[in-house]
């Protein structure tokens, strides 16, 4: 029997998710600050509502729903679940009163894909939106790509297990530290340590490259959260190709890589265990994977002889490739060059990347290769024991972090969400071919915004129909949450209309 949800349960959960919203309130003080320094005063103006909707919001919810209760399992995964729907209506409101939106719908769409670290877009004149704008696009995939609830973990959430369970629900399940609030914390101190770098890192590459100094730092922050994130934003409409630099290019292909390692890899990286990346089946896989899809790639590219010359071929095809595997989506190629000139068999090879993704508990997207290592692991075993004796007793082991032992739970568990990834990407595939794309077409833009790439195909517009915007950010939205916290949103939905008291 289905039990409504009580009062109780709403109290809670909107307290905790009027904490989010407070946290990303606070975090508009920062194009603010950038508008000030800049002498943009419309935009200032545009965050200043921006900012006082979303504290207004946030005090209201945490006001009237107060209570000194931790959160369950449902509850955790709701708050989760609609604290990104929330992020997403409210950081939109600062963009879509830009002008640089068609329509705020338009402006949703772009929130989702910045916190969800997909990287398409519906700006319009992007090369004339504001340094403020353009700040708060780059921050909200910062944000998004650590997790919007790390911000509450880290600053305003202090029980322990309720923690936990809003840490679970954005689509990480492994603590680097021996709690989830000093994970957070520590997440965030690795992050700051690769923007200070990596901002310098290309900051100076720009100034090789003529870019006059506050320019390149700038351009340098903006593209090192979105790569570092796994996102796909850039400063301009051109976004990589804008730069026309091998060593920026170079740059970012090390940034996207570290954005797609698990973040308690990073720990051990940091703490001297080096071998551990040499060791971890996530790593083994990645690289696997990688060759594998740029052979692909490479074939169907090669066909065609569209880039005959290996350092073309590197910085088009395999900058791409690795672009789409890690769920970065950046691109040094127009949109329409990969139906024009790419060909099918190409697109497949990063389709498929782009499907498969990175880590998990990293800032990337997709299927993860944890679980693409486990399924093989538990075909080897299987294979196994149809040849062994039946006597014979078959243990698999892998290594993440430490040796384990492959239990069958969780290779239903890897299948499930492998299984889901690919319904997501069809569904995708499917709507877009009813509103007239061709297959491929719509296969590679709907596995781009379900596993969080933001690599486009020519798609993604402020001229494509309404109903294929929804689907984009309903995808969005469940890639990133890896969908545990959706269905159980949903669930929650479904218990209030039917559910017994």
């Amino acid at each position: 029997m289905v039990l409504k949800p009580r009062l109780e349960d709403i109290k809670i959960i909107g307290y905790y998710l009027g904490k989010i919203i407070l946290g990303l309130g606070l975090t508009m003080l920062i194009p603010i600050i950038i508008g000030l320094a800049f002498g943009e005063i419309n935009p200032v103006l545009d965050f200043l509502i921006g900012i006082e909707i979303t504290l207004i919001f946030g005090l209201i919810l945490t006001k009237l729903c107060f209570t000194e209760k931790d959160l369950s399992w449902m509850q955790g995964m709701i708050v989760v679940s609609l604290s990104w729907l929330a992020a997403t209506i409210l950081g939109a409101i600062p963009l879509y009163l830009s002008g640089h939106w068609k329509s705020y719908l338009d402006a949703c769409f772009d929130a989702m894909s910045g916190f969800a670290t997909t990287g398409l877009t519906l700006a319009q004149n992007l090369d004339h939106i504001s340094y403020a704008h353009n700040m708060w696009r780059h921050l909200i995939m910062f944000i998004g790509g650590q997790g919007i609830v790390i911000i509450a973990l880290s600053f305003f959430v202090k029980g322990l297990s309720g923690a936990f369970r809003m840490y679970v629900g954005e689509a990480r399940d492994e603590r680097v530290l021996p709690n989830v609030i000093n994970t957070s914390r520590f997440i965030w101190l690795v992050s700051m340590v690769y923007l200070i770098l990596g901002t310098s890192a290309l900051a100076s590459v720009g100034i090789l490259n003529g870019m006059k100094p506050v320019n390149a730092f700038f351009h340098g922050a903006c593209v090192f959260m979105a790569a570092f994130d796994t996102g796909g934003f850039a400063p301009q409409s051109q976004n990589i190709l804008y730069y026309h630099s091998l060593p920026y290019e170079v740059v970012t292909i090390a940034i996207m890589i570290l954005g797609a390692i698990n973040f308690k890899l990073h720990y051990h990286l940091w703490t001297g265990n080096r071998r551990e990346i040499l060791k971890n089946i996530e790593t083994k896989t990645l690289f696997i994977t990688i060759m594998l899809t740029f052979f692909i790639t490479a074939i169907g590219l090669s066909r065609l002889g569209a880039y005959p010359k290996a350092i073309v071929l590197f910085r088009k095809g395999f900058y791409h490739l690795i672009s789409g595997h890690t769920g970065t989506g950046y691109a040094t190629i127009y949109a329409k060059q990969f139906i024009n000139e790419w060909g099918n068999l190409a697109l497949v090879g990063v389709i498929c990347a782009m499907a498969l993704g990175g880590a998990t508990c990293s800032t990337t997207g997709g299927i993860k290769m944890l679980r693409i290592g486990i399924i093989f692991k538990a075909l080897a075993q299987d294979i196994k024991r149809i040849i062994l004796p039946e006597r014979a007793i078959v243990v698999q082991k892998f290594h993440h972090i430490k040796e384990m032992f492959l239990e069958d739970k969780q290779a239903r568990s890897a299948l499930l969400i492998t299984l889901a990834y690919l319904v997501l990407y069809g569904l995708g595939a499917i709507i877009g071919m009813l509103f007239g794309y061709p297959f491929l077409n719509s296969l590679f833009e709907s596995t781009s915004a379900a596993a969080n790439v933001g690599l486009s195909c020519g798609i993604t517009s402020p001229n494509m129909p309404a109903t294929l915007k929804l689907t984009y950010i309903f995808q969005m939205w469940a890639g990133r949450l890896e969908f545990m916290s959706v269905f159980t949103l949903i669930g929650f939905f479904v218990a209030a209309i039917k559910g017994k008291r």
